[in-house]
């Protein structure tokens, strides 16, 4: 983290007063996300123990896996969106890259399969979220493999 304020502190003397204030804003964002992604995790653990001190706590349950788990995947979206703030935060991109847009894209839908009540929802309605991984995952690869060809290329 210190490494990475240095970096910020000598790109912030070159920076334009317009990259100085998205800067800012990014960096503004970071510290409100990670207080949410903190208070979350508190919560969380909180209503795990509880539950366990209780002895209502069966991972076996469909319905609670749901639910936990469910929670859990919201922490990494917000986890991963915050590293991708971070990463304009400390001036090695610019802009928030589409591929960490596809990947943050990914996890939301995998949590809604996770936390998916399949009485709930039409078959259409599944396989529309099932073509939707799919077209992500394979946009994603596509990047992914542009880019390494990119660097191999260097």
């Amino acid at each position: 983290m210190i490494v990475r304020f240095g970096e910020f502190k000598e790109t912030w003397q070159t920076q334009s007063l317009y990259e100085r204030i998205e800067q800012f804003i990014a960096l503004v964002l970071a510290c409100l996300i990670a207080v949410i992604i903190l208070i979350a995790t508190w919560d969380l653990a909180k209503e795990v123990f509880l539950l366990a001190w209780q002895g209502l706590f069966d991972p076996l349950d469909h319905r609670m896996f749901q639910v936990i788990f469910g929670q859990i995947m919201t922490l990494l979206v917000a986890l991963e969106f915050k590293h991708s703030i971070i990463k304009v935060v400390a001036h090695r991109e610019s802009i928030i890259q589409v591929k960490t847009v596809l990947l943050i894209a990914l996890l939301a839908i995998s949590r809604r399969f996770i936390i998916l009540e399949r009485s709930q929802y039409s078959a259409q309605t599944i396989l529309g979220l099932a073509a939707v991984v799919i077209a992500l995952g394979v946009k994603y690869w596509l990047i992914r493999d542009r880019e390494a060809k990119a660097a191999a290329a260097r």
